[in-house]
């Protein structure tokens, strides 16, 4: 009897061991538990150093896009200023070009006047007429290679952006009327510009 005790006490002893897990089952069962959690805490972790990165990068690149703006804005603006100066300069220069000698001619112009006096004044027959007019046209020929050109003013309407009405006269009848009916000083055009302004006698 108190052996059958004895193996059924074994028995039992053996069953209740078999159902309990060792110590290291134990520890490997709660490390396994404890993995997933681990696991999740990581990567929220991860989630968390992505998303401030990509925050960190779009502030960059707009940082980055606002620069190229204005680098772009104060490249247009040198550009635009060089522009404007370039034309300028090359205004000047192709102004200086024809109209440097103005000053010139302009004083040669009572020069001018002396000539076409004395060649009224001077007979035909006169054996001087022909030198004095010979060195007329050549003078002439060389202020009109600088662009002088004389203006014709006589039997024009009166311009007072290219005449100077130094008198007036009764006009014969109306059709004459602001009509230039005399030029006292002739007028000239330099390079298409006016050198000197006509003057003029004006009919009323």
């Amino acid at each position: 009897m108190n052996e059958e005790n004895k193996e059924k006490q074994k028995e039992e002893i053996k069953d209740t061991q078999a159902q309990e897990p060792t110590q290291g089952q134990a520890g490997q069962q709660a490390d396994a538990a404890e993995e997933p959690a681990a696991e999740q805490h990581q990567s929220r972790r991860e989630r968390r150093r992505h998303r401030e990165q990509r925050d960190e990068n779009a502030q960059k690149v707009q940082e980055l896009g606002q620069k190229l703006i204005e680098a772009n804005d104060k490249y247009v603006r040198i550009y635009s200023e060089y522009e404007n100066y370039r034309k300028r300069t090359t205004l000047e220069k192709a102004d200086l070009l024809l109209n440097g000698a103005k000053d010139t001619i302009k004083a040669i112009l009572p020069v001018v006047d002396d000539f076409e006096r004395a060649l009224e004044h001077i007979a035909d027959d006169d054996a001087s007429k022909e030198g004095v007019q010979l060195i007329y046209n050549k003078m002439m020929k060389i202020l009109e290679q600088k662009g002088l050109k004389p203006m014709e003013a006589k039997g024009q309407k009166f311009d007072e952006n290219l005449h100077e009405a130094v008198t007036q006269f009764p006009a014969a009848d109306d059709s004459q009327k602001g009509m230039v009916v005399d030029v006292v000083e002739k007028g000239y055009y330099l390079n298409d510009k006016v050198l000197r302004y006509a003057k003029v006698v004006v009919a009323i």
